[in-house]
């Protein structure tokens, strides 16, 4: 249990603000970097993440020849799990600063915001509010995509579950797996619709 909530914490500490950065350079003026990051994220959508995690796992290793540590795994499903999250979460993000009507930057202009304090003191609290049901909806997959570190042989939740079923041949393992994974996405759920409500200044 502990081993996945680690997975889920960690991953959402880094995807969430890579995430935004990765959305800034979708949306950059720079033709190069805007398509370094289209064929980024077009890849790690494109591709399963057990895969993903196959690679950043072996890759060290049949790519470069580079043996890794043990307390490697940890840290490749961590990785994995990240850039992954990071390229769903960055097209969130673009999507929610490209729905901010112009006129809020020509405005913020005029008050005399550089562009720095105008995204971060007007537009990105919009943003925030606008994709917070897309980004909880992310959130409740990667509670449940966890469970794919097993592919790389890190025991988390279902690893463990499966071992004690495969060797007791009983599925109780699994049905008090299954258990965890909804009560944690319960938690997870109602806790994004009380910071979603908090957010909601219109009421």
């Amino acid at each position: 249990m502990l081993k996945t909530i680690e997975i889920f914490t960690f991953t959402l500490v880094i995807s969430l603000p890579l995430g935004l950065l990765v959305s800034i350079g979708r949306i950059s003026k720079n033709r190069i970097i805007r398509n370094i990051i289209k064929i980024y994220i077009s890849v790690m959508r494109g591709t399963p993440l057990m895969l993903q995690l196959m690679v950043v796992y072996f890759g060290p290793y049949y790519i470069f020849g580079i043996s890794m540590p043990r307390s490697y795994r940890f840290g490749a499903v961590i990785i994995g799990f990240s850039l992954n999250y990071a390229a769903y979460f960055a097209e969130i993000y673009r999507g929610g600063i490209e729905s901010i009507a112009v006129g809020q930057y020509e405005a913020a202009k005029l008050l005399g915001y550089n562009r720095v304090q105008t995204f971060i003191k007007i537009i990105l609290p919009q943003v925030i509010k606008r994709i917070l049901p897309s980004i909880t909806n992310e959130v409740i997959t990667l509670v449940k995509d966890t469970s794919l570190a097993f592919v790389i042989s890190f025991s988390e939740m279902f690893t463990e579950a499966k071992a004690i079923a495969s060797a007791q041949s009983n599925m109780t393992p699994f049905v008090v797996a299954g258990i965890f994974y909804y009560v944690f996405n319960l938690i997870v759920a109602m806790l994004m619709e009380k910071i979603e409500k908090s957010l909601n200044y219109y009421r």
